[in-house]
């Protein structure tokens, strides 16, 4: 009888909540839709595709929107399925069998699956009770164990923090390893290492439009590096990897730019209101509740009671993400942010 190799046999496949929920603010999505006008324009692109014939492989309309909006040179601009497929293809090809790479915890859980699926070796260092990023420890265990890559997100998901770009560089600067930057998040802070990537050549950097741009159907990502790094990426992805929709669609959202920013705006304005208002709910229960500052476009809580609020939160129609000990919550528009802070206190009244 055929048995699945160990590394695979007792994998689950990935299991977001389901069910219909009146709000969600569970996966860090915009609250925005796209505006009538746009959604008219991919109408139009869907009805003028070629479907008969392949995707352009390079995907040069898309990267050479992105490059525009970033003000990078659009050769070192690799695009992805969503940074998901990039973390894939970059934990397959940089890594060989047995190399070790290092994931910071808590961080986005899919950087050690992928590195483990490419048969690296994982090395976890946990980050302190602040969740802050402690650089000379990072740097230490680099170097102590031939870490081959490292990868974490900045700011992060999930704990909202972000570090540095000057601790950033220090970083980049004292370590061997390839370091995968993944800013999905930097949209929302201002520390962002894109205009100097070039001065690395150990430094990918992964955005994404899922986010702050409101293009999370569309699955569209994209790594920024090297010449020597994205010709190797170019090489290594599959041929035709974005389909001709997503291409077209994508340069049409990243032409937005005016729209983008002011979308953005309001976005962290939600934020901030939000991250205040629970705040605030967090003294008038003292004990309950610790909250984190926010560099993101979420509000992240330690709690003893995370999986009770969580569940409290669903029966009350507000889809919400838990993590052991912790919750995350998508800042939403006003209303959604009102029914979340009306259920939270109802939650401790109770």
């Amino acid at each position: 009888m055929y048995q699945l190799n160990e590394k695979i046999r007792n994998l689950k496949p990935y299991d977001p909540i389901s069910g219909e929920y009146a709000i969600r603010l569970d996966a860090n999505e915009s609250f925005f839709g796209l505006p009538e006008d746009l959604r008219q324009e991919f109408a139009h692109i869907a009805s003028e595709l070629v479907l008969n014939r392949y995707p352009d492989p390079l995907s040069t309309e898309v990267c050479e929107a992105f490059a525009d909006y970033y003000q990078v040179p659009v050769e070192n601009v690799t695009a992805g399925n969503g940074s998901d497929e990039l973390i894939s293809i970059i934990c397959n090809s940089f890594l060989e069998k047995g190399d070790a790479f290092l994931t910071l915890e808590p961080d986005f859980s899919m950087y050690r699956f992928y590195g483990v699926i490419a048969e690296g070796v994982p090395v976890t260092l946990q980050k302190p009770e602040t969740l802050r990023i402690d650089v000379d420890e990072v740097i230490k265990v680099c170097r102590e164990q031939n870490i081959k890559l490292l990868i974490f997100s900045n700011p992060c998901n999930p704990t909202s923090l972000g570090l540095g770009r000057e601790e950033v560089r220090r970083l980049i600067t004292s370590v061997d390893a390839l370091v995968v930057l993944d800013e999905a998040y930097m949209d929302f802070w201002d520390q962002s290492l894109l205009p100097e990537f070039d001065k690395y050549d150990n430094l990918l950097i992964l955005r994404t439009c899922s986010k702050a741009f409101g293009g999370a159907a569309l699955r569209l990502g994209f790594a920024v590096g090297s010449l020597p790094l994205t010709n190797a990426l170019k090489a290594v992805k599959s041929p035709y990897n974005l389909n001709s929709f997503t291409q077209a669609a994508g340069a049409a959202l990243l032409r937005r730019k005016e729209e983008s920013k002011a979308a953005l705006q309001e976005i962290l304005a939600s934020k901030t209101q939000l991250l205040k208002d629970i705040k605030a709910l967090a003294q008038k229960f003292p004990g309950q509740m610790e909250v984190f500052e926010s560099d993101t476009n979420f509000v992240f809580i330690r709690t003893e009671e995370y999986a009770e609020i969580f569940q409290y939160m669903l029966e009350n129609g507000i889809a919400i993400r838990k993590f052991p000990g912790y919750l995350r919550i998508t800042a939403g528009n006003p209303e959604e942010n009102q029914a979340v802070l009306k259920v939270l206190e109802e939650f401790f009244t109770k």
